[in-house]
């Protein structure tokens, strides 16, 4: 299975990013081969949208399911739309996740767990 997890890095060793649309990285992992690639994100500053273009990134690299600490709606209803699950709460490094991911430790999403603009700095709400 291709799943995507949202990272502070671009290693297996990165820790997980607690936020889905404004997280600094995406690793996309074969949960079979453990090979992976990293995605920078582009909508870490955007002011806006940045839920829907990360999930549109994730997507396009064909990940079935995400790992994450939070998804807000935007970024919810469109990888929903998708077809892509999401699995809120993980934690720890990136290869830690995926142990959680594959000991159904994590629980697949059935909604939005944030409010929309969630993770974004005081400076950037202004």
């Amino acid at each position: 299975m291709k799943i995507a997890v949202t990272s502070t890095g671009k290693t297996l060793d990165s820790q997980v990013d607690p936020r889905f649309g404004r997280a600094a990285c995406f690793i996309i992992i074969n949960t079979e081969t453990m090979d992976f690639s990293a995605i920078e994100n582009e909508s870490v500053a955007a002011a806006g949208g940045a839920g829907i273009s990360s999930a549109k990134a994730v997507i396009d690299a064909g990940a079935e399911a995400i790992l994450t600490g939070n998804c807000g709606p935007n970024a919810e209803r469109t990888l929903s739309a998708a077809g892509v699950k999401i699995y809120t709460g993980a934690n720890g490094t990136v290869t830690e996740a995926i142990e959680q991911f594959k000991t159904r430790k994590l629980t697949e999403a059935t909604g939005p767990n944030v409010q929309s603009h969630f993770g974004m700095t005081d400076t950037q709400q202004e």
